[in-house]
């Protein structure tokens, strides 16, 4: 069967008419290992983080934290990884359960915002992610135009982690959107945690045309 539109035909047995949609294509892939941070830079080790590509795509796969009750955190840089302190502007809420079903609710992070500030943002509520051996965090984050010298520079994440507290264990969805506010180019991306290594996981990054 096939959908069309005004005599154009969209999509024909399940496959999308060519010139419509866009393709996701696997760029690089980190793999930590006791890593003190892991950065996506433009131009190093077969990293593409310019014009290439309108947007781009990080998968994170159980990020294990080092350090007990720690928080994932981001932050840009437009000098090729000298230096990550891109101003931003932030907002976040996050919704939890409890494994017994007796604790939930949802709400704004007032501390995982910023505000015209230069430091890591945080991608998850404060000290959600705990080091036990069954833990870990996944995810994705979309970044929007980075190599644009006309715009600022948006950004979109969705993480689920697991936070332990007082013996519950909590399922976390956290929500984080904001801007880096710079009309330079972002070249390069930082992840890390609050405090400690990430012990292990995997950071994919992807472009979509």
């Amino acid at each position: 069967m096939a959908l069309i539109s005004n005599a154009t035909t969209i999509f024909d047995n399940g496959a999308m008419a060519s010139g419509f949609g866009g393709s996701m294509t696997f760029i690089k892939k980190l793999t930590a290992s006791s890593s003190a941070t892991l950065s996506f830079v433009d131009g190093t080790d077969g990293v593409v983080l310019d014009d290439t590509y309108k947007e781009y795509v990080f998968t994170f796969k159980n990020i294990h934290p080092a350090s007990d009750d720690q928080t994932f955190t981001l932050n840009f840089s437009v000098d090729s990884g000298s230096n990550y302190n891109v101003t931003k502007t932030t907002t976040a809420f996050r919704a939890y359960n409890t494994e017994q079903d007796n604790e939930r609710g949802i709400g704004y992070l007032t501390g995982a915002d910023m505000a015209q500030g230069t430091g890591f943002v945080e991608l998850i509520e404060d000290t959600t992610i705990s080091n036990e051996n069954d833990f870990s965090l996944n995810g994705y984050l979309h970044l929007f135009n980075p190599s644009s010298t006309t715009f600022v520079k948006h950004y979109m994440s969705v993480i689920n982690s697991i936070k332990q507290d007082a013996s519950k264990d909590y399922a976390l969805i956290n929500y984080s959107a904001g801007y880096g506010n710079t009309t330079s180019a972002v070249n390069a991306v930082r992840f890390q945690m609050s405090s400690g290594n990430i012990d292990a996981g995997d950071i994919c990054l992807y472009g979509i045309a």
